[in-house]
């Protein structure tokens, strides 16, 4: 049984995702990890409760001990299990940037890193073994008081406080909640914040980083000095400059590479994100330029396989590897406030980086799961793609790939001139659209 994905196993709870499937993955997990003591996290989501009891009960019935760390952000489970020696394992329940009646399954080894493709094939092939009691059963211990290691943390990794700045966050109604404001207060900033209540029926609904129109219009009401997003597990952020207007991750890599190229920290000049980051970036980018594939545990492989330290994605997953282990949105948004208010305002900032590129995304429902990841073997939508990439040269790019945690297929285009850009999308979206519907 095919269960994990790109970013652990994920999908609608009730179908994909249930109760019983996750008391067995519990047991599942138990029995091919080693140690103790396994460490749990949430987001909000009204369904992350459930899921939290049926894997603490698959994996206390297996022997192992269940800390339960309550509300948090995703890289909280991550440096928490790194960082503290009792916590062998740790498990976050989160659909991420997912609407509310998803969910998912997050599980990361002793070293904090998100396990392998061969760990998560172990798993799944203990799925199917019988039943066998422990020596002794494993107990279930709230340890929320846990989080605020994680918050000493990313406060220690500020080399000044904010005070001055005027900030403005946009928490999703998600895991961002449990503490992204007493960070940016203790720092010393003016917090206004949207959507700052743990409400897993809204959670990533026309807000957060994947809806950015309230954060924008708030940081202009409030004449703010720059304003984050977050999604619903808060590894990832977005920013809003002054001027109301959108900095993705592709400005926030550039400016904090610039930043750490300044302080010699950046092993031979390199900087590592996917093939969805902007040509203009690549560009302007000077130094060593690795693309990956989409997926922050991409980038982080790279990252630790040649040890270089900043990595990450257009999507404002940002891994820094002097400060933590995994994609932390929280981290990433206090390091772009101290760039602020060390160096310049935002939109100063990014005027003097690069100009991108004309670049689009769009999202083609492909529901059967076998045709979405073998789109490939559509004959005529290849061809279709051959001529684009003929065509545009050294002007632009196009990428398809299929979601790993979404049933749609992803078509970029990106080119020298919006008129390029439309005109290829429009003729790629149709043709996979009608071949791929069939």
């Amino acid at each position: 049984m095919k269960l994990f994905g790109t970013d652990g196993v994920r999908g609608h709870v009730g179908s994909v995702l249930t109760a019983p499937l996750a008391l067995e993955l519990g047991y599942s997990i138990a029995q091919v990890l080693p140690g103790k003591v396994a460490l749990i996290g949430q987001d909000s989501r009204t369904s992350s409760d459930m899921i939290v009891a049926a894997l603490t009960a698959g994996l206390t019935s297996a022997g192992k001990d269940v800390y339960k760390l309550g509300l948090c952000p995703t890289p909280a489970v991550a440096y928490l299990t790194a960082a503290d020696r009792d916590i062998d394992l740790g498990i976050m329940v989160s659909a991420s940037h997912n609407p509310p009646a998803d969910n998912g399954i997050k599980v990361f080894g002793r070293d904090g890193l998100k396990i392998s493709p061969d760990c998560q094939q172990q798993i799944e092939s203990a799925l199917t073994q019988p039943f066998s009691p422990p020596h002794s059963w494993g107990q279930c211990l709230p340890q929320t008081q846990k989080l605020a290691d994680y918050q000493a943390s990313i406060l220690r990794s500020v080399k000044s406080d904010l005070t001055g700045l005027k900030i403005v966050l946009d928490l999703a109604w998600g895991a961002a909640v449990s503490v992204a404001e007493s960070v940016f207060a203790e720092l010393g900033a003016e917090v206004i914040s949207l959507h700052n209540q743990a409400d897993g029926t809204k959670i990533n609904v026309n807000c957060g980083s994947t809806h950015l129109l309230p954060l924008q219009s708030a940081v202009l009401e409030h004449q703010a000095d720059v304003g984050f997003a977050f999604d619903g597990d808060a590894d990832r952020v977005l920013a809003v400059d002054p001027k109301g207007r959108e900095v993705n991750g592709d400005y926030i890599l550039y400016l904090w590479g610039q930043e750490l190229l300044r302080e010699e920290r950046l092993p031979d000049r390199a900087i590592v994100t996917t093939v969805m980051a902007n040509l203009a970036f690549e560009r302007a980018w000077q130094g060593n330029f690795i693309r990956t594939a989409v997926g922050d545990q991409h980038v982080q492989s790279e990252m630790l396989r040649h040890g270089w330290m900043l990595g990450g994605e257009q999507s404002g997953h940002v891994l820094c590897r002097h400060y933590g282990i995994s994609g932390d949105g929280l981290l990433t948004a206090v390091q772009l406030a101290s760039l602020i208010k060390c160096q310049a305002p935002l939109d100063v900032l990014v005027q003097s980086s690069f100009t991108p590129y004309p670049q689009v995304l769009q999202n083609i429902p492909v529901p059967d799961r076998e045709q979405r990841l073998n789109w490939q073997n559509c004959t005529p939508l290849v061809q279709l793609l051959d001529q684009a990439r003929e065509e545009l040269g050294d002007r632009g790019r196009v990428l398809v790939r299929a979601s790993g945690t979404e049933p749609v297929l992803r078509v970029m285009v990106e080119a020298e001139t919006q008129e390029l850009t439309d005109r290829w999308l429009k003729t790629i979206v149709s043709s996979a659209a009608q071949y791929l519907h069939r």
